[in-house]
């Protein structure tokens, strides 16, 4: 489990009455505390063999994660618990990494940075804007949609991309993830905000990054596996994609040689998009609502996960 104030200790507290609340550390979990455990806030490696044991009175876990892929999903599911994530807390941080990606790509401010370290006055005269620009978002959810909204705030286009295909507020067309490479072909920018399942797992390949137009910008702030990164370098190096912003990659952390490191049109950050020091009292809001919903329901209220959608 990951730190908790006092104050938030008492908020869990004071939702969960009748419980008691023992802070563990994840790196060197206590396992005789978790084989006690009937609800896990968070997940730690070595863990399941005790909190999955047949007698094991476990029935809840809430992750730290908005992403589940980590976790022994089989397992979960064939012992009936009840999984849920931490979709929706990063909302606001994520939208403001991709928008800023997306900012930095138009004004160049990449390529300023790199100037100001060499003392070097210049610009190409390339600068451009977002407003009239085109962001196609595969993931329609909280990310998406808070990333459309703020779009639409600089006058852009905004086509979303999501397995049913279904109207979302903020978007001014939603395709089907089967139709990516169609969706594709107007993108200015193409984000990427899926999760890492079977579906999605290589989805965005050469096929994807030659439907965009010519010049576009491809923005990761999923998971690095969704993404064929051989393909995604190829399409930089011809010109294909003008650059990209990739917060997530396979593997992380990314190797000191990586080619990546060297491309100055790519912008790489170290998987924190979702970092904001607002993280944990997100968390606390969520779980005390899930929880207060399982003590009278049986069940979480929010972000159950879909063990058939791994998500």
């Amino acid at each position: 489990m990951q730190p908790l104030t006092a104050q938030q200790q008492e908020t869990i507290l004071a939702a969960a009455l009748g419980y008691t609340l023992t802070l563990g550390n994840a790196k060197s979990p206590d396992l005789d505390q978790l084989a006690r455990a009937e609800i896990i806030i968070g997940w730690g490696k070595g863990i399941s063999d005790t909190v999955l044991q047949s007698d094991s009175p476990l029935r809840w876990v809430q992750t730290w994660s908005a992403g589940v892929e980590k976790l022994p999903l089989g397992r979960l599911e064939e012992r009936g618990i009840l999984l849920t994530n931490a979709s929706g807390v990063h909302a606001e941080p994520i939208t403001a990494v991709i928008i800023g990606f997306m900012l930095m790509f138009t004004r160049n401010l990449h390529t300023a940075l790199r100037n100001q370290l060499e003392r070097k006055w210049h610009s190409d005269g390339k600068e451009s804007e977002l407003t009239g620009k085109t962001v196609v978002i595969a993931g329609t959810g909280s990310i998406g949609s808070e990333t459309a909204r703020i779009a639409k705030a600089f006058r852009m286009n905004t086509v979303g991309v999501s397995r049913s295909g279904k109207a979302v507020d903020g978007f001014d067309k939603v395709y089907t993830t089967a139709e990516l490479r169609k969706a594709a072909e107007a993108a200015d920018f193409l984000v990427n905000t899926l999760p890492l399942t079977d579906e999605t797992q290589g989805l965005f390949n050469a096929d994807v990054f030659n439907a965009c137009p010519e010049g576009a910008y491809y923005i990761n702030i999923g998971r690095g596996a969704t993404t064929d990164t051989e393909a995604l370098m190829a399409a930089l190096n011809s010109g294909q994609l003008a650059g990209a912003g990739l917060d997530v990659f396979d593997p992380e952390p990314l190797p000191a040689g990586h080619p990546l490191w060297g491309m100055e049109q790519v912008i790489i950050t170290p998987h924190c998009a979702g970092t904001t020091d607002r993280y944990a009292d997100r968390i606390v809001e969520l779980f005390t609502e899930n929880v207060q919903a399982y003590l009278k329901d049986g069940k979480p209220s929010r972000n159950l996960v879909d063990y058939s959608r791994q998500y």
